[in-house]
């Protein structure tokens, strides 16, 4: 073969090589060891921080300059802007004072191979993008069946198989999905209309949307209300008679979402009675474990996944109690092929002989988007480095926290448990007082989150159920010890008596 021609041949520049390396191994070495002892000096340091961020909106946008630099900037420069801009403007997830949503927790083992997943940087999007990232998740999957007491249906070592999702959401909409193709198969696309899906007033809010992206009509998203009477758990009776209401109309049941754990008071929904009405309706049955499930790796708790074996799904999120930072939202499936039929993508480029053989699992067709993380090394990492036994008494221990915060409540008159204490959150409130109106008695409880959060010192959120406002102290940080939740509670305690002192001080003035 001839040379190519001098014109084909692109001039190079003259430009140092040396001054830009975006990944030089021992520059590299470096600044990770910085950024490690900024980060260990961080958590050993984040009581000292407000737990809410005190910034106002806009802040940042103030602070840092209009377009970014032409020139580069030192390392210890930008490290130390994130200590002088970025701190500030933090709301402190992990701080040991932190009671408010549900817990995002961490550890050491996670967080190690979390450097090692982003070190690979694998984009394991089928088997043999990346053999090691498919089928440690497929093991991990089976591992954390093992633990739950899933029965075999689920387990890849059975007929069934699990994914690592981003979040719960991403797990209903791709087991939704599969649910409405099932359908459309048998009554035809164009009866799209007449799918219902059901849940309660307790399943989580993302739900509706969900259900959306789906192609659902959002008149056909049944919300059915629960009540006190039954601790906000959704009723198999009123299920079955809106079920029937909605047969009788000539709809299509379609899809229940329960919940193992909700969101505002981590209330547990019947599964076996809730799946035995569903399934006479050829229901798919999904079971929303986000918070709850964890604690069912625990025998004393196992019996709330009681029925499991008659649903069609399960999600559960390890990264709101298992230790593993975000995200991390385990999906088991009884019938991969529903969801790989929904979600399969085949394109040229990714052809090859091993997937054609259909000898492994490729993820992309499980999931909504193509690229994934290898999240697998986390739980790989903590299972292995922590074992069952210390992830047990892990939930054991947060859960005793929030019994001892449960008692500190119930020994002050003023206060009251609104809801009953299931894991570890407590649903808290001061009470209504004689001669006060429902209304203010709710303003009350406002004044006193506000008061509590605004101190910097503790940071918990509230909710409304059953037209009831309530106070929610979400125990499980990881850095969280029983001294903070006792110093929690004496700041909650000693607000009030000011918030009420000065109720009391402001009826006298205005009956003198």
């Amino acid at each position: 073969m001839g040379s190519l021609p001098s014109d084909f041949i692109t001039k190079s520049k003259s430009v140092d090589t040396n001054e830009f390396k975006p990944l030089d191994p021992e520059d590299f070495r470096e600044k990770a060891h910085k950024t490690i002892d900024f980060i260990a000096d961080y958590y050993k340091n984040i009581e000292k921080y407000p737990v809410l961020s005190q910034v106002q909106p806009g802040y940042l946008r103030n602070q840092l300059p209009e377009a970014p630099p032409d020139t580069p900037e030192s390392f210890d420069t930008i490290l130390a802007d994130v200590q002088k801009d970025i701190i500030p403007g933090m709301t402190h997830w992990l701080s040991p004072n932190f009671f408010a949503f549900f817990p995002s927790t961490v550890s050491s083992a996670a967080f190690v191979a979390e450097m090692l997943c982003t070190c690979f940087n694998s984009v394991g999007f089928n088997w043999l993008a990346s053999p090691a990232a498919t089928e440690l998740e497929m093991v991990m999957m089976d591992w954390l069946a093992a633990m739950l007491k899933l029965p075999k249906s689920f387990m890849f070592s059975g007929t069934g198989g699990g994914v690592l999702q981003s979040t719960t959401s991403e797990s209903i909409l791709c087991t939704l999905v599969a649910a409405r193709d099932r359908a459309l198969n048998e009554i035809g696309v164009e009866h799209i209309g007449k799918l219902i899906v059901y849940g309660s007033d307790q399943t989580h809010s993302t739900y509706m949307k969900v259900c959306k992206l789906a192609g659902i009509h959002p008149q056909n998203i049944r919300s059915i209300p629960t009540s006190v009477k039954d601790k906000f758990s959704l009723s198999p009776k009123l299920l079955r008679k809106v079920i029937e209401a909605d047969v009788a109309e000539g709809m299509v049941p379609l899809y229940l979402c329960s919940t193992l754990g909700t969101t505002s008071t981590t209330a547990v929904d019947p599964i076996k009675e809730l799946a035995d009405v569903a399934k006479e309706y050829g229901i798919w049955v999904h079971v929303d474990a986000a918070y709850g499930g964890s604690a069912c790796i625990c025998p004393e708790y196992r019996h709330f996944l009681d029925g499991v074996e008659l649903v069609d799904s399960l999600s559960l999120s390890p990264h709101k109690w298992l230790l593993t930072y975000l995200d991390c939202c385990c999906l088991w499936v009884k019938n991969p092929k529903l969801i790989v039929n929904s979600l399969c993508t085949n394109p040229e480029y990714l052809r090859n002989k091993i997937n054609e053989s259909d000898s492994v699992v490729n993820y992309k067709d499980w999931q909504v988007g193509t690229g994934r993380r290898f999240k697998s090394l986390r739980l790989w990492f903590i299972l292995r480095s922590y074992g069952v036994k210390n992830l047990q008494d892990h939930i054991r221990t947060d859960i005793q926290m929030a019994i001892t915060f449960e008692r500190l409540v119930k020994s002050d008159h003023r206060f009251e448990i609104v809801v009953p204490r299931r894991f570890s959150l407590v649903c808290f409130r001061l009470k209504q007082f004689n001669g006060f109106e429902p209304s203010y008695t709710e303003l009350l409880n406002k004044k006193l989150l506000e008061r509590v959060n605004s101190t910097g010192r503790v940071y918990m959120t509230h909710t409304v159920v059953g037209g009831i406002y309530m106070l929610r102290f979400a125990v499980g940080a990881t850095l969280t010890e029983e001294c903070h939740v006792i110093a929690a509670w004496e700041l909650i305690r000693e607000l009030a008596d000011t918030l009420v002192k000065e109720c009391y001080s402001s009826i006298t003035a205005n009956c003198i």
